[in-house]
């Protein structure tokens, strides 16, 4: 029986922007080396796969594939995947509601508000499953500046510095001088893979960031390498900005209160996207944080593959 699928544009609100993501429904009885060999042939930095959920309770299960691994979480998939469902459940999305589900993914459950409303992009965010904490790592910034490409006086800004931070999914985060550093940062793979540290058994991917935009509304500016997982860089991973909340919050020591932040990325790639990032710190530590954005349907099918 054909299995139906949809592409989104995810982290915009503008179709042939943002990060691209395929969704395919109704995945039950496709087997794990099935899922892998569809998300290759997408071939697009993620595929989701929607599932019967194992708590009746919640909306969906997900599984999360790359071209050349699963994912235990992924930021834009999650927003991708509510607003999908979303719209699924109301026709179309043609609507003005609010609908909240628990989606369960292999990080754990991930509570989402997809937010519809007639004539504009859908929204969606979710609450992370999972704050961002700090691992310590040597990592050497003269080997990140040549696996980058860039020189090591361009690394770090303000008190900014190389630091490795894992909420799901693990990063290097390496802060640079400006916009014109990011610009010209290209990733070695040989190189990244000799010097990237591991947690929960996954090699580290590089997140470059600055401070400002190209939007006047951006307060960071990101580009972020993975080839080792067959993405040579993405337009926008929610994943690296879950991580990345933990950075900012050690480095700029955020008061305690809500903090809303926007994260730009995909700039270089001409896919801009947008990515919200809320921080909630109370007693100096961060007690929740939030992750939203965009996501417009761009393509629908279906696929032959029993």
């Amino acid at each position: 029986m054909p299995r139906q699928y949809a592409i989104y544009d995810v982290f915009t609100s503008d179709r042939l922007a943002g990060n691209p993501l395929a969704v395919v429904f109704d995945s039950e009885g496709l087997s794990d080396e099935a899922m892998q060999q569809i998300a290759g042939e997408f071939n697009l930095s993620e595929t989701v796969f929607i599932l019967p959920s194992d708590n009746p309770a919640h909306g969906a299960g997900l599984r999360i594939f790359t071209p050349g691994r699963e994912l235990p979480f992924a930021g834009h998939p999650t927003v991708g995947a509510a607003v999908a469902l979303a719209e699924q459940k109301t026709g179309g999305g043609d609507t003005d509601i609010d609908l909240m589900s628990v989606l369960e993914e292999g990080v754990g459950p991930v509570r989402t508000v997809a937010k519809l409303q007639r004539g504009q992009a859908s929204f969606a965010e979710f609450d992370l499953p999972r704050l961002s904490a700090r691992i310590d790592a040597e990592i050497s910034k003269d080997m990140v500046a040549a696996a980058l490409q860039i020189e090591p006086h361009e690394i770090g800004f303000e008190n900014h510095q190389i630091s490795f931070w894992n909420a799901g999914v693990p990063f290097v985060m390496v802060p640079v001088h400006d916009l014109s550093v990011a610009a010209k940062t290209r990733c070695d793979a040989a190189l990244w893979e000799q010097l990237a540290p591991m947690a929960d058994g996954q090699l580290a991917d590089a997140f470059i960031y600055c401070r400002g935009g190209v939007a006047h509304d951006a307060h960071f500016h990101a580009r972020m390498y993975a080839p080792h997982v067959g993405i040579n860089e993405d337009p926008a991973t929610g994943s690296a900005a879950a991580a990345f909340s933990g950075a900012i919050h050690h480095f700029d020591e955020l008061l305690d209160g809500h903090h809303a932040i926007l994260i730009e990325q995909g700039v270089e790639m001409g896919r801009p996207s947008k990515i919200h990032l809320h921080l909630e710190v109370d007693g100096g530590k961060i007690i929740q944080a939030r992750i939203g954005g965009n996501a417009v349907k761009v393509a629908e099918g279906s696929l032959l593959i029993d």
